[in-house]
């Protein structure tokens, strides 16, 4: 059985919470940049152009892998003001402190997240 978080658990995560939005956003603010449409009037070679095209599909991968985990770390915050923090969203039970340690945005106990991936 996982015990819930105390207080100073708690204001840990968030204070990483807090930390992992800023550095998200800003990922996602440089990651514009890269993910530019690549124009096939460039004078640039084949290999080239389909070397740009590849970096270009990675870059809206990342983008879109940010925006995604953006989203949970503001549900995590919004669950972090109405006290329901640390709670599996699917059970209902206490998720634990060293798996919010590794992900602090994650909304799902280890026993839930592993029936949702099999």
């Amino acid at each position: 059985m996982v015990e819930e978080l105390t207080d100073g658990q708690e204001r840990e995560l968030h204070e990483r919470l807090r930390a992992l939005e800023v550095e998200l956003r800003e990922v996602l603010a440089r990651g514009r940049e890269g993910a530019q449409v690549v124009s096939l009037d460039q004078p640039i070679g084949r290999v080239s152009r389909m070397d740009a095209m590849q970096q270009q599909k990675m870059a809206e991968a990342a983008r879109r892998q940010a925006e995604r985990r953006l989203g949970q770390v503001k549900v995590a915050l919004a669950a972090l003001e109405e006290g329901d923090y640390g709670l599996c969203r699917e059970c209902d039970e206490p998720i634990g402190h060293r798996r919010l340690s590794a992900r602090p945005e994650t909304p799902f106990c280890l026993a839930c997240q592993g029936r949702r991936e099999g």
